[in-house]
């Protein structure tokens, strides 16, 4: 698709679709908007169109929480960043 061309009605559907799959796989707004050559705030409202709901925002990751006795690790893509021992 070219940026900035209209996507209406199955193709737009369709699209929706796409970035849904990606996301629940662990990919992020940005990575989608990136890959598809579309703007966060378009994948951001397909998301949302499609009822797809949203992860909370990522935050720093390199102070864990030793409270619950957490272990910070560096996580692959669609793990957490955090493992009990």
């Amino acid at each position: 698709m070219h940026k900035g061309k209209w996507i209406t009605g199955g193709a737009r559907e369709e699209l929706a679709e796409a970035f849904a799959r990606e996301y629940r796989e662990g990919r992020s707004i940005r990575d989608l908007a990136g890959a598809h050559g579309r703007s966060y705030g378009f994948v951001h409202r397909l998301l949302t169109e499609a009822g797809v709901p949203l992860r909370s925002r990522g935050g720093d990751v390199r102070t864990p929480s030793t409270a619950s006795g957490a272990v910070h690790t560096v996580p692959e893509r669609g793990q957490t960043a955090f493992r009990r021992e």
